[in-house]
Parts: structure tokens; C-alpha cells; sequence
């Protein structure tokens, strides 16, 4: 079960990677979105969520406090999805449709998180620390 657990963390954490990445190196276009979307601060908002995605990403792929790496996630993520994806807002059907989908994307991919941080409290396999809670 522990190479499935390291498994299934590395694919997690790929989107992660690329995303802070993205907003750490297109900071201008990314912050750019940010500010068309609402976000107060869209170019320290869009380096600092970069920064808290980066260290939680691999925070959760290497185990080194896993479990605070998960919750570093979840507080990117359940903001994101309402700060970023209001589909409530939109008018336009498709544009809705997209953003509705970008939601739940955030959402559920916050859920995967929490489970992780579960995981990590009580069997973390295969990390090089302990859990921190």
C-alpha cells in the first residue's frame, strides 16, 4: 500500500507543480486574470499562491510534513474555487458551464487533499518525516 500511496501523491502533486510554476514564471498574465476576476493584490495574490503551492506540492510528494503540505493545498484551493471560479456570476450558458467545472475541479481536488492529510496522520508510508498534527 505505501508505493500506491507514493503513486498516487506524485500524480496529485504534477498539477501543482505546473500551476505554481506558472505562477511564479507568467506572474503578469496571471495576475492579469486575477484582477479581471476580482482578487484584491492579483500580483502578490498570484506570487504568493505560486510560493504556497510550490512548498505544499512538495511538501507532499517528498512526506515532509505531509500533513501540513495537504493543508497548505486546501487553503490554496477553497479560495481559489470561489474567488476565481464563481460560476454564479456568469451569464453566459458556456461560460458558466466552464466555470462550474473549475469549481468542482477545486473543490475535489481539495477533498483529495484533506484525505492525503488523513493519510498522513495515520499511515504516512513511504515520507521522510512524521506528520506535524
Amino acid at each position: 500500500m505505501d508505493v500506491a500511496l507514493l503513486i498516487g501523491r506524485v500524480l496529485f502533486v504534477l498539477l501543482f507543480f505546473g500551476s505554481g510554476l506558472a505562477h511564479l514564471t507568467k506572474t503578469a498574465d496571471m495576475a492579469g486574470y486575477a484582477e479581471a476576476r476580482g482578487v484584491p493584490s492579483a500580483r502578490l495574490a498570484t506570487l504568493a499562491s505560486g510560493v504556497l503551492i510550490v512548498v505544499g506540492a512538495l511538501m507532499v510528494l517528498l512526506g515532509v510534513w505531509g500533513d501540513l503540505g495537504s493543508l497548505l493545498l486546501v487553503l490554496f484551493l477553497v479560495p481559489t474555487a470561489f474567488l476565481m471560479h464563481g460560476f454564479w456570476r456568469e451569464t453566459d450558458p458556456m461560460a458558466k458551464q466552464m466555470e462550474m467545472i473549475q469549481f468542482n475541479k477545486d473543490i475535489a481536488l481539495a477533498g483529495a487533499a484533506l484525505a492525503f492529510f488523513w493519510a498522513f496522520a495515520h499511515d504516512p508510508g513511504l515520507t521522510l518525516t512524521s506528520s506535524l498534527f
